[in-house]
C-alpha cells in the first residue's frame, strides 16, 4: 500500500492536475474571504467555507477522473494484480494519495482563521470545526470519484458522471421540494431505486442470484411495510433525499454544531463506495 501511494504522489505532483486543484481551491477561498471576511467584515470564516462547497463538484471529479480510468486505459491495471498486495491495498493507496493532495491546499486554508483573528474576533472553534468537516466531506466526494473512475477507461466521462452526481447530491435538498411527498410516490421511488441498487450489484459481481436476492428481500421488506402503514411513507422520499446530502450535513457545521452523525455518515459514505470501487477492480481482475 505504502509503495502504491508514493508512486500516486510521484505521479500527482508532476502532473499539472494537482496544481491546478490546489491554485482553483485556494482561489475561491480567497475570493470568498475577501467578499465575506473582509468588504463584509464578517468573522465567520466558516460561511466562506460554505460559500466554496459547491466548487468541490467541479474540482473534485478533475481530480480523481483518472485515478483507475487511466490505468484501464493504458492497461497498467494488469501489472496492479500482479503486485503482491491486494486490491484493497491499492484501492487505499491511491484513496489516502488523492487525500494527501486534498489536504495541502487545505493546510494553508487553515491558516486564515488565524490570520484574520489578529485583526479582529474570530470563532476559532466553529472556524477549526467547519474546516475538520470540509475535509472529511471532500473525502467522501473523493470516494465517490474513485468509484466512478473504477467503472470506466474514458477520463472525460469519469469526471462528467462525477460531477452530474456530485452536482445531484448538492442540489438533492432543493429538489425534494418538487417530488412526490404522497406514500404512493415514495413507495415507487423506493422500488425504483432499490432496481437500481440490484443493477448495480448484478454488474459488480456477475452474479444475478445474489443481485435478484437483494432486491427480492428489500422490495418484499418495503412492500410490506407500506401495507402495514402506509402514513409512514408520507414525505418520506423528500426526507431522505434531504438526509443524503453531503452538502447539507456540511451545513449544520457551518451554524456552529460540531454533529457526529453527520461525521459517521461521511465515513460511512467513504466505507461504502472504496468497498464498491475494490469490488468493481476485483470483477475486472476475474474478467
Amino acid at each position: 500500500m505504502i509503495a502504491v501511494l508514493k508512486h500516486e504522489l510521484k505521479l500527482y505532483f508532476h502532473s499539472l492536475t494537482t496544481y491546478v486543484f490546489g491554485a482553483f481551491l485556494l482561489a475561491t477561498v480567497g475570493i470568498g474571504a475577501m467578499l465575506y471576511n473582509i468588504e463584509a467584515a464578517v468573522s465567520n470564516f466558516e460561511y466562506v467555507l460554505s460559500f466554496c462547497s459547491l466548487v468541490l463538484a467541479i474540482i473534485v471529479p478533475i481530480l480523481t477522473m483518472r485515478v483507475i480510468a487511466e490505468e484501464r486505459k493504458q492497461k497498467t491495471d494488469q501489472l496492479l494484480y500482479s503486485l503482491p498486495i491486494t486490491t484493497t491495498q491499492v484501492i487505499i493507496g491511491k484513496y489516502f494519495a488523492l487525500l494527501t493532495v486534498f489536504l495541502i491546499p487545505l493546510c494553508l486554508i487553515s491558516l486564515y482563521p488565524l490570520i484574520f483573528s489578529q485583526f479582529g474576533d474570530v470563532y476559532l472553534l466553529t472556524s477549526y470545526g467547519s474546516i475538520l468537516a470540509f475535509f472529511i466531506m471532500g473525502a467522501a466526494l473523493i470516494a465517490i470519484g474513485v468509484f466512478v473512475s473504477s467503472l470506466t477507461d474514458n477520463q472525460g466521462f469519469a469526471a462528467g458522471i462525477s460531477i452530474a452526481v456530485i452536482l445531484l447530491n448538492y442540489y438533492s435538498v432543493s429538489l425534494s421540494e418538487y417530488v412526490s411527498s404522497t406514500a404512493i410516490g415514495s413507495l415507487i421511488a423506493l422500488c425504483a431505486i432499490i432496481l437500481v441498487l440490484g443493477a448495480i450489484i448484478r454488474y459488480l459481481t456477475k452474479n444475478e442470484n445474489v443481485a435478484f436476492g437483494v432486491c427480492f428481500i428489500l422490495l418484499a421488506g418495503t412492500i410490506i411495510a407500506y401495507f402495514v402503514d402506509a402514513t409512514k411513507f408520507e414525505g418520506l422520499l423528500p426526507s431522505i433525499m434531504a438526509k443524503l446530502s453531503l452538502f447539507e450535513q456540511f451545513n449544520v457545521f457551518v451554524n456552529g454544531v460540531f454533529d457526529m452523525t453527520a461525521i459517521v455518515y461521511y465515513f460511512s459514505v467513504i466505507a461504502f463506495f472504496l468497498f464498491l470501487s475494490v469490488q468493481s477492480l476485483e470483477k475486472r481482475r476475474y474478467n
